[in-house]
Order: structure tokens, then sequence, then C-alpha cells
């Protein structure tokens, strides 16, 4: 799949990271001359932060090319972006180019303000042409407004959204063209109040930006702002709130209606206030701070399946599920059944920089459990009061990984009897197959309620056998059986 990115500022260069780093090929026209040190400053941020948001491990980054007309750019792509700055007549100029070359791929549109019918005046094909407004980092931040007009057929929609939603973003559809579509009308409502606080000297732009991140931004990080104050309505819900707040609309606690004058002395106030609260921190800092702080809200929300986690959980699912079930081949041929598939995550690092030992052990554990699933000892097995316990464990480290490293852990069945399970595990780095840990395990299959190993039964084993069947031509590890201390066999 290719994606067309025309503008490669912040908001393009999100764009351009989001479908990149979600194995797209992306083809990227910016006539700016600083427009490939721009990109490569957002893609180096994207590279770093988007990868400890997946479990399941991104797929193979896409090609990236840098063209040099809108027409090279736009050739053969099966979706377009663009994102120039926000002035109307520039808009239609881009679009016309766009369309003159690929009049047929839909083609979305990063404005913040201008309604879809807006951008479809005068175009060769305007059903193709749809706002859809992502949230700055674009490659961290899943929501995107996709908003249409009547003239844009519900199949072009209903096929942007899967695309959307195939690297990983929220794509809301916004039911009703309206001028700023849904969020930046909300923040735009917030602005105005926090401009007349620094114009009337209520507060500072420190002071304002410490309200909001020490109280309802975190609550509004997982819940929003309708399901917050369902909550304060206490027992009674949502109902009891408006009884009791509604009245408050009628007071003058607002001045929204009201624009404060936005003179060069409000300019020069906000900016030096700014500088003294942010201003020991560059750019590029202050975007790290950003996106390490976004990882680590998001991978909590991710923990709990809840808000934008939820959506970070499916975009692995459809990860998971696209992988190649291949293994790769090593001198000893086929590796096992590989039956898990993971990435290094923040949390599994040491002090170093690499995978922690304790997470080697880990990875092992969840490829056996993935293992003992697919012959049907998983969950609702245990949940039945029979398990398979590990006895005994022989774990090697081969080799390190580091924060976003895809893994994956393949299972080689060196013998089985109707109490016994002795597995040999390998981690892998997909990238290029090498093992990073080799784990030996022995199992015993047990009664739980009876305290003591029992035999497993017929189904189990017979799943056990199909397998140990499928892999009878595979050589035996040749440090199967090693104890801890042994030397390396002799060579030559």
């Amino acid at each position: 799949m290719k994606a067309a990115i025309i503008g490669g500022g912040v908001i393009g260069g999100g764009w351009a990271a989001r479908f990149l780093l979600n194995g797209w090929d992306v083809a990227l026209f910016d006539p700016d001359p600083q427009a490939e040190r721009k990109l490569h400053a957002v893609l180096d941020n994207a590279r770093r932060a988007l990868p400890l948001l997946s479990d399941a491990g991104l797929p193979a980054e896409g090609r990236l090319s840098l063209a040099t007309s809108i027409a090279e750019a736009v050739a053969g792509a099966d979706y377009i972006q663009e994102s120039v700055p926000e002035r109307l007549e520039l808009k239609h100029r881009i679009l016309a180019e766009i369309q003159a070359a690929n009049p047929q791929a839909p083609v979305g549109s990063s404005t913040s303000g201008f309604k879809p019918s807006d951008l479809q005046q005068g175009a060769r094909n305007p059903g193709a042409i749809l706002v859809a407004h992502p949230f700055n980092p674009v490659y961290l931040l899943p929501l995107v407004e996709l908003v249409p007009s009547p003239r844009t057929p519900p199949e072009t929609l209903a096929g942007v959204q899967d695309l959307l939603r195939g690297v990983g973003m929220y794509p809301l559809h916004v039911r009703k063209e309206i001028d700023a579509h849904i969020g930046d009308r909300l923040l735009e409502a917030l602005w105005r109040e926090a401009l007349w606080l620094v114009h009337d000297g209520v507060a500072t732009t420190e002071e304002i930006d410490e309200v909001i991140r020490m109280s309802f931004g975190l609550r509004w990080a997982q819940m929003g702002l309708f399901e917050t104050y369902r909550i304060a309505g206490g027992e009674a819900g949502m109902k009891h709130f408006m009884a009791q707040f509604g009245p408050a609309l009628s007071w003058p606690w607002t001045r929204l209606m009201d624009v404060p004058p936005f003179d060069a002395r409000l300019v020069d106030l906000i900016a030096t206030q700014s500088d003294a609260q942010s201003g020991q921190h560059s750019i590029r800092e202050l975007e790290r701070i950003r996106d390490d702080n976004l990882v680590a809200f998001l991978r909590a929300l991710k923990d709990r399946d809840w808000g934008a986690g939820r959506v970070l959980n499916a975009h692995d699912r459809r990860i998971a599920a696209a992988a190649r079930p291949a293994a790769p081949v090593d001198e000893h041929g086929a590796r096992g059944l590989i039956t898990a598939r993971f990435a290094v995550l923040p949390s599994w690092i040491d002090y170093n920089g690499h995978m922690t030992e304790s997470r080697y052990l880990f990875a092992g554990s969840q490829t056996v459990d993935a293992f003992l699933a697919r012959i049907g000892a998983g969950l609702d097995y245990v949940a039945g009061g029979h398990s398979y316990y590990t006895v005994e464990s022989h774990i090697r480290h081969l080799d390190e990984a580091r924060v976003g490293t895809s893994l994956w852990g393949s299972v080689q069945l060196l013998d089985h009897s109707e109490k016994r399970l002795h597995v040999w595990v390998e981690i892998c780095r997909a990238a290029d197959g090498v093992a990073i840990a080799t784990i030996e395990q022995m199992l015993l299959h047990v009664d739980m309620a009876a305290g003591r190993s029992s035999a497993a039964p017929p189904a189990i084993l017979t799943a056990l056998d199909g397998i140990a069947a499928s892999q009878a031509g595979m050589a035996r590890p040749e440090a199967a059986g090693r104890h801890v201390g042994q030397g390396r066999a002799p060579t030559g």
C-alpha cells in the first residue's frame, strides 16, 4: 500500500511517520528546502516512541521517497493526505493538482477549520475529498476527525475509515459539517478563556497549564467530559449533575462570547510568560518529554483496555493476525512451532538499556503458555482444575534486545508422556531470526484439587502426538540437556 503526503510540516510529517511505521510505502512532497531535515526530525521521534506502544511489534517499515512534484508523489497512491497551510485558495490549487494526477484515490485534508464542501468547490472528483483532521503528534494520538459532505459516497467514507484503523487510528465520523469540527471547537473555547485569564492578570501561562494538568486534564485523558460529569452527579447520575450545575450556565462565569484584544501587548505578555515557563527546553526536548509522557499514559490505558488503550490493543490484534506464521530457518532446520510474538516494552529494560534477565524468562513463559493453549491446556482448562506446572528450567542468555525490538517464541517438543512435557523454547529477534535466548523446560501435569501429578486427558495427548509427528524430522538442539557452567563443545 502507498500513501502520498502533500505537505511535510509537523502534521504532514506525523502522517508520514504513522503510515511508514505501520508498513506503508510513503511518498512525500513539500517544496520547502528544509523539508527533508524537518521530516527526519519527526521520524526520529516517531521511531523512538511509536514502537513502545505495540505489544505485537510493528510491521517492517515501509519505503520512504521524497517526490519532486505533486504528480510524482500521488502516482499510484492508495490514499492521499493533504497537509498544506490553512488558506482555502491554496488548498483548492493543491487539490486540483492532486486530482489531475490521481482523480480516484481518496484525499483526506488535515484542515482544522474548513468544511469538506469548502474544499470540494471546483474539484474534478469532489466525492473523493473529505476532511481527515488529526491531532499532534499524529504518530501517537489515535483520533482523526473524518468529515464527509453530502457528495461523499458512503463507500469512500467506509474505505477511509478501514485504512486509518489499519494504521492504528480512531477515525471518528463527524455526522454534520461544521467549521472547526469537534475537537478544535472545544479547544477554542478553553483557549479563549485562557487568553482572558492572562489578559486580565488572573493567572500566568504556567499557572493555567498547572490547573489543567494537575486536575481535569488527568480525568479527561481516560474519561472525557460527559463521563466525568456523570460521576460528579454521584449515584443519581447525569440528571442530578445537570439539575445541580445547569443554572450556572447563565451566571457570568465565562467570557466565551468576547474576544480579548489580540494586540502586541497580549502577544508579548503570553510569549514572555511562555519563555519563562518552558524556555529552558528546546522544541525537540519538549517533543520527547511529551512523547514519553503520552507513551506512559497510553500504556496504562492499554493495560486496562480503556479509551485510547482499547484502540491500541485492537491495532495489536490486527498486526498479530497479519503476521506471517512461518519461522525462519537456521542450521538445525525449522525452529519449531511459533506460538507467540511480542515487542520489548519499556518496563522490560534494565539500567544498561537492554532487556532485563527476568523478561527473557517471561517471554519464554508467554511462549509456553501459548503452546499449552494450543494443545487444549489454556486458561479454560486451568479453571477446570488441571494444569501443567513447570518443575525445571534452564535458560541461556545469548544476545541482547532493546526497547521496541520485535521478538517471536517457538517451541520444539523434545519428549512427552502422560504426565510430563519436555520442551525447547527459542526467543528470537523477528528482524534476523537470531536467538537471543533458549529455555529448556520440564513440565508436569497436575490435578490441582488433589495437589499431585496426574495423567493428561486423551485429547491433550492426541494433540501432543500430532505435534511430535510434525516435528519428527527436526534435529535435537545441541545444547539440550546442558547444565549450568558446562563448557562449549570443542570445534574442529
